[in-house]
């Protein structure tokens, strides 16, 4: 469900953030950036979740490791206005929209509740 306004987003909504997904990690993948701190990235994308107008885009990322997060998230904002216009180049729309990096916390949320799950006296509890 979409945050903010409570609705669900529509079809539109997830087929252009799926495609944007996609060709973001296309782009991450075989492109070449003009930033030091860029070619020490390796990035997953886990979700885009696009506004109805479909003008701002949030893109959720992840550092491969998790190591230096918040310095990756700086970097990909940083970036913003190149690696646009390069989904711009890729993509069939009339108007790309304006990204914002943000950090996925699914991964270490669930590492999170792996280790609570695995202590011993959660274990117990759950009769194993």
């Amino acid at each position: 469900m979409a945050k903010g306004n409570g609705k669900a987003p529509s079809q539109r909504q997830l087929r252009v953030g799926e495609e944007i997904r996609h060709v973001l990690s296309d782009i991450f993948l075989k492109e070449d950036f003009y930033d030091e701190n860029r070619n020490r990235l390796t990035i997953t994308f886990s979700e885009v979740r696009i506004s109805p107008d479909l003008r701002n885009a949030t893109v959720y990322a992840f550092p491969l490791g998790g190591k230096k997060i918040s310095e990756s998230i700086d970097t990909l904002n940083r970036l913003e206005p190149t690696i646009r216009r390069m989904v711009a180049q890729k993509i069939h729309m009339r108007g790309v929209p304006m990204f914002v990096f943000r950090e996925d916390n699914s991964f270490v949320n669930a590492k999170e509740i792996d280790d609570l799950l695995n202590k011993d006296d959660v274990k117990k509890d759950l009769g194993e």
